[in-house]
């Protein structure tokens, strides 16, 4: 843990002893050999399934893939930035990459964590970077109702939890996780316990988010500036997954009954997000329900607590961190050409920009889980376990799937074909770096075709 987290700390002094004129380039570099290194995790020694330097900070199998999918955005998100935050002060643009870095610094320690109260402060601590990100360098006026609405939907979803976990402290005698799979099951039965049920998966559900307190997410998207858009959508949400993973193997009597009102929601939320895709005029925002869309599938998957479903969860939601980040930068790259979100005003870009048109084309088939692609194997595994959980569930997840297949397509034929207009014939042509980083998102994607058990979690 200790060989990726040291060298995350040692960003900070990095970021403000380089020159100016280094500064973009000494950031990348040194943030992608951290990126390289993580790939270590992947090699697993252990057999007890967790791998621990310490008592506090551990991996196993279901944390490994988060965690390296967090190190690998980090080099992506520098890249990506660069050519809006440049013009900026040098101070200024030190500052964001600052922010970057706090991130994911937070985020390392939060699926490295053992103690869950280590996690949970880590979890919170995450808001404040993000926050900054969105208030301070977001596109439009609205990006501070934007930040209230980030805040308060996370906070008022984290207090219970809070108090929850003081409860299960109380009447167990530990927070840790190493310890509390051991224990014994609780017993479970008044109407106080249900509240505790709920208090300790609302944050996750909330964070991931769950359709019904989702309305957090596509404002932050769309006003984020493109980091903050990647690592919303490729980390930020896992967090919820990955807590709620976490916390179901320990409220185990009660979900059977308790789980029923939020796997409706996330199943009906995966139609109704899908269907409002349908209609968006605007690329972020399209992108973002899109993001609802598939964590409604994961909460379903979790909930429901099968090692497939559980596998599924897993799987779908590393693609889709890729997949997403993947599109919020192809939707950046238009965006800071055209300087318009709007659709219909930037359609036709095939003639003039055509490999984009290609990274749009796999980004857009990865997205409505395309086979092979690992979205579909977990798609598949999450569909498979909750058809055999119940049968009626078919129908919400197969018109889910339809939908997500219409939507992509929309969003694919409506930005890349068609007649181009006269306004962006003069478009500047895409950089190296941006084909780099589009390279770096989706062949991830492809490899983990050839070698899906890096992240599918404890069931192998």
């Amino acid at each position: 843990m200790l060989k990726v987290l040291v060298p995350t700390i040692m960003l900070f002094p990095t970021i403000w002893l380089s020159s100016p004129k280094w500064l973009w380039s000494v950031t990348t570099a040194h943030s992608l050999l951290i990126a390289l290194t993580s790939m270590s995790w992947l090699c697993w020694t252990s057999e007890t399934g967790w791998s621990t330097s310490n008592l506090y900070l551990a991996t196993d199998p279901l944390s490994t893939p988060l965690l390296v999918l967090t190190c690998w955005l980090l080099p992506l998100m520098i890249l990506a930035s660069q050519n809006h935050i440049n013009p900026e002060p040098i101070n200024r643009q030190r500052l964001y990459i600052t922010l970057l870095v706090f991130l994911q610094t937070f985020l390392i320690m939060a699926f490295g964590a053992t103690e869950i109260i280590m996690f949970y402060i880590m979890f919170e601590a995450t808001l404040i970077p993000t926050l900054v990100i969105i208030t301070r360098w977001g596109n439009q006026t609205e990006r501070l109702n934007a930040g209230t609405y980030f805040l308060f939907y996370t906070l008022a979803g984290s207090l219970p939890l809070l108090v929850a976990l003081l409860l299960l402290q109380h009447s167990t005698g530990t927070l840790s996780m190493l310890i509390l799979q051991y224990s014994q099951p609780l017993t479970l039965n008044t109407w106080g316990h249900k509240i505790w049920w709920a208090g300790c998966l609302i944050a996750f559900l909330v964070k991931m988010p769950l359709y019904g307190v989702h309305l957090w997410l596509p404002k932050a998207h769309v006003e984020a500036p493109v980091a903050g858009s990647m690592v919303l959508a490729a980390v930020l949400l896992k967090l919820g997954g990955y807590g709620m993973m976490r916390m179901m193997v320990m409220l185990d009597p009660l979900s059977k009954e308790l789980a029923y009102p939020f796997i409706v929601l996330a199943l009906w939320g995966i139609i109704m997000t899908g269907s409002i895709c349908l209609r968006q005029t605007d690329l972020k925002s399209l992108i973002a329900y899109s993001s609802v869309s598939h964590m409604g599938l994961v909460a379903g998957g979790i909930l429901i607590q099968t090692p497939w479903g559980f596998t599924g969860a897993i799987i779908l939601m590393i693609a889709h961190g890729l997949v997403s980040s993947a599109l919020f930068c192809l939707a950046n790259t238009a965006y800071e050409r055209t300087h318009s979100r709007t659709m219909i005003l930037a359609r036709g870009l095939q003639m003039i920009l055509p490999l984009t048109a290609t990274w749009w084309f796999i980004a857009n088939l990865a997205n409505l889980a395309l086979p092979p692609l690992p979205n579909l194997m977990g798609e598949l595994s999450i569909i498979s376990a909750l058809f055999n959980w119940s049968p009626w569930t078919i129908l919400l997840t197969g018109t889910g799937t339809l939908i997500t297949a219409g939507y992509s397509l929309y969003l694919f034929l409506m930005t890349q074909r068609g007649p181009t207009p006269a306004h962006i014939t003069g478009l500047p042509p895409f950089h190296t770096r941006e084909h780099l980083l589009m390279a770096l998102h989706l062949v991830p994607v492809i490899l983990l075709i050839a070698k899906p058990e890096l992240m599918w979690g404890w069931c192998y």
